[in-house]
């Protein structure tokens, strides 16, 4: 750290709006200015868009930048590259790929994906299927198939992990790759989902090459790597800072209170236990992004993600109840590409449906539940017999 305090980062906000009036600033202008003078990462590296100052004073740029009318770089649409990417390749990746990938990044230029789950490997991620061969030249050869992808249709990189080795245990036999989602042998076809859009996909990679030189971490060590990125994945899923009230509760909360003629008795007490449990799960959040400032996310993570499908299925379902018939609403079966999830913006059924799939984006909730079982109570863990086998003789 080198011991910039929150003065001295205001001084370098006010600087930066001094030299780029946002207010005639082209967008894109303002946030590469902005990248180039540590602002967009503080806790980052000087020279890869911060300066080396402790995390948490990155929401006094914030602040600083938002009351001045500064542009953002639309976090939730390349929220992937944000919260997963990014910290992967700042830990993993060599200085070449942290000044390849990082500004571009961030500024928004390239949209990230990740190309983690499988059709036959969902929940037990490291049973993957999807090859990677080394070439007489040293790159690599992929072939298989991912699912689940959420961006991948606009994708420029994906974070990519497949299997180098099938002679040793499955956790032992995967490497990490970044992905140019534009090589030959890439196919992206959608996945219609329950609520009539296609925000996920599904990717068939044949024959595609890799070179050596985007690999992230060492041969064979690819699911220490992967932790880093799944680690963060739940917090960025669960752990977004929210305002009090904020979120699904607060739209069920000013339903509540503007209209009095859909209140049922059977439903208040839910709603104030949802409330509270809202409450409760926003400031662990709070913690939880403390406890960033001082390292790297832990299984915490996965309890806060847990937490967040859980209270978002229970308060959309209770937000259909009150709204009774009209809940029931949901007439936008289009076909279309989402470049983010709009829950606030849309209908109560379309909450409702989206939610199902929070218990099982971002790790399933039965697998994060042993997660937070193992590593955070410390109780036994479960029996599992394929540890030591070696990943071609397990049964698929």
């Amino acid at each position: 750290m080198t011991g910039i305090d929150a003065a001295e980062l205001r001084r370098r906000v006010t600087e930066l709006l001094a030299a780029h009036d946002p207010a005639t600033t082209d967008r894109t202008a303002f946030l590469q200015a902005r990248f180039d003078a540590g602002l967009a990462w503080v806790h980052f590296p000087a020279g890869l868009g911060g300066l080396d100052a402790p995390r948490a004073l990155q929401a006094v740029v914030d602040a600083e930048l938002e009351a001045a009318g500064a542009p953002d770089n639309d976090p939730r649409r390349i929220g992937i590259g944000l919260g997963m990417a990014a910290p992967t390749i700042l830990r993993y990746g060599t200085e070449e790929q942290k000044r390849r990938f990082l500004r571009p990044l961030w500024l928004g230029e390239e949209v990230w994906c990740q190309l983690f789950s499988e059709p036959g490997a969902g929940s037990d991620l490291a049973a993957l299927a999807t090859r990677a061969v080394r070439d007489s030249r040293g790159d690599w050869v992929v072939d298989g198939q991912k699912v689940w992808t959420s961006s991948a249709h606009l994708a420029r990189w994906a974070i990519l992990i497949a299997r180098t080795d099938p002679d040793v245990p499955k956790h032992r036999g995967i490497t990490y790759f970044v992905c140019d989602m534009t090589a030959p042998g890439v196919e992206v076809r959608p996945l219609r989902q329950i609520t009539g859009e296609a925000e996920f996909n599904e990717v068939f990679l044949t024959g595609v090459r890799i070179p050596d030189n985007h690999r992230l971490g060492e041969v064979g060590d690819g699911w220490r790597v992967a932790q880093t990125t799944l680690m963060n994945e739940r917090v960025a899923i669960g752990g977004g800072r929210v305002p009090r009230e904020g979120g699904l509760i607060g739209l069920v909360a000013e339903t509540w209170r503007e209209r009095p003629e859909l209140r049922r008795h059977a439903l208040h007490q839910r709603l104030l236990e949802l409330w509270a449990e809202a409450e409760a799960a926003r400031l662990a959040g709070e913690r939880l992004r403390q406890q960033l400032v001082a390292g790297h996310p832990g299984p915490e993570g996965s309890a806060m993600k847990l937490a967040f499908a859980r209270l978002n299925q229970e308060i959309s379902g209770l937000e259909v109840e009150l709204l009774a018939e009209d809940g029931l609403l949901y007439d936008d079966w289009t076909m279309r590409r989402p470049e983010h999830v709009d829950f606030a913006g849309r209908e109560a059924g379309y909450r409702y449906l989206r939610a199902k799939g929070n218990s099982i984006e971002g790790g399933t909730s039965e697998v994060l539940l042993n997660i937070v079982a193992e590593r955070v109570l410390g109780l036994p863990s479960e029996p599992r017999t394929d540890k030591d086998i070696p990943w071609k003789e397990l049964a698929r």
